[in-house]
């Protein structure tokens, strides 16, 4: 057995925030620290008068957090920042104290800047992920339409500096890591999965009609609207229902919407849930709608797909990456083409539809969080890692699209359909 590593993680949001980053932070902390290793986080306070350092307690395990006074960023429920004129002396102070083998920074903003020049003046190996768009950043600020294109330029090139600093950059996919690539001018971007227990997760025994679920922020990156736009435009005798599991500043505007397009009792905004609801949402519906148009990797797409459900997603950025042969992909933004998709799945028969199940449970598997541990660890150590390979063959060949059978199996003899899922 390898020699257990002190490993420090850093982020500007963390547990109990509820959100991609601070969701893969958490279970990366609580990883690592299964498979015997030291783990501090550090994170912004939650609020004020809760900073301090104290041990925490998340997925089942108890780890040190250092909780750093913070603000409050402004017309955003909860997200807050450390004091940026003190970051890089604390920063350099919990180094000193600590001595970690390593710094993993999942945010550059704020505490991952204040890190990154604080271990690279030590001589710490340093490990940068990003979860950030700056695209989405702006739908929470005051900036002017013409002044944003110029501003996300210009914060690009800010988080190459940073990332700059790294022994190693990942982001979770393939595509992401083309994407910050180009962006920042960095290269060898790692492109390694969040990961997910799949077998936290619980598979229907039965179809659940006409149950269409969203889960994430509701905030407005996510384009919820156009899922609640799609679901008014589809058949009556189909008796869709769109739940919308999370928490967000949009809630009583869409609810408004709903009211408005005449699908008021066929829309449910739940609010924040505990993680035992969101699951049991997801093993209880039919299909999994993700409308947003800057995922990174989405998670929870991921949680449904291990849930066994169907996904239509928006044809951009990562999402491609987990639609294929299990739903289909739609224009972004085109709440008539979401509404074609969704009814494709909706109609489907029981045989199509567990077809798109069973390429579901597939595709999520080569998402385990263990390599995704294992992956981190041997970065640590300053080890050559090979990216884990998270995507199944496509299924497509020259003469047309693979068939599945019902246990996921490919037919040697598919009979060939004018509409397959994407």
């Amino acid at each position: 057995m390898t020699d257990p590593l002190r490993i420090l993680i850093t982020g500007d949001t963390f547990a109990p925030d509820v959100n991609g980053a601070a969701t893969f932070a958490t279970q990366l902390a609580a990883g690592l620290v299964r498979r015997g290793h030291e783990v501090h986080v550090v994170a912004s306070a939650t609020g004020r008068g809760k900073q301090g350092t104290r041990v925490e307690e998340h997925e089942g395990v108890r780890f040190t957090v250092h909780r750093l006074r913070s603000l409050r960023y402004p017309r955003h429920e909860w997200l807050r920042f450390a004091e940026p004129w003190r970051i890089v002396q604390n920063a350099g102070s919990l180094l000193d104290a600590l001595q970690p083998d390593v710094v993993h920074f999942q945010s550059h903003l704020v505490v991952g800047r204040g890190f990154a020049a604080a271990a690279r003046a030590r001589g710490i190996r340093l490990v940068g992920t990003n979860h950030i768009m700056f695209e989405n950043l702006m739908d929470h600020s005051n900036i002017p339409g013409p002044a944003q294109k110029p501003l996300i330029g210009a914060l690009w090139a800010d988080a190459g500096r940073v990332f700059g600093r790294c022994d190693v950059v990942t982001t979770p996919t393939r595509r992401s890591a083309d994407y910050l690539e180009k962006m920042t001018g960095l290269r060898h971007v790692h492109a390694i999965s969040c990961g997910i227990r799949a077998s936290d997760y619980t598979v229907s025994p039965a179809r659940n009609r006409g149950t269409m679920v969203f889960v994430g922020r509701v905030t407005s990156e996510k384009r919820i609207e156009v899922a609640i736009r799609a679901l008014a435009l589809l058949p009556s005798d189909l008796d869709a229902r769109l739940q919308i599991v999370g928490g967000g500043d949009l809630v009583e505007e869409l609810r408004r919407l709903a009211r408005e397009l005449g699908v008021g009792d066929r829309v449910e905004l739940t609010g924040l849930v505990s993680t035992q609801e969101l699951r049991a949402r997801l093993t209880g519906g039919e299909v999994f709608v993700m409308p947003s148009t800057a995922e990174l990797q989405s998670i929870a797409t991921l949680e449904a797909m291990a849930s066994g459900l169907p996904v239509v997603a928006a044809d951009a950025i990562a999402l491609p990456h987990l639609v294929d042969g299990n739903g289909y992909l739609f224009r972004p933004d085109d709440e008539r083409d979401l509404a074609d998709k969704l009814e494709r799945v909706l109609r489907a028969s029981d045989e199509e539809w567990l077809r798109m199940r069973h390429r579901s449970l597939q595709m999520v598997q080569p998402h385990d969080i263990e390599t995704t541990l294992e992956t981190f660890e041997a970065l640590y150590r300053g080890e050559d890692v090979v990216d884990p390979v998270t995507e199944l063959p496509h299924l497509e060949t020259d003469s047309g699209r693979i068939e599945l059978d019902a246990d996921g199996a490919v037919l040697d003899d598919a009979d060939e359909r004018t509409s397959e899922p994407r």
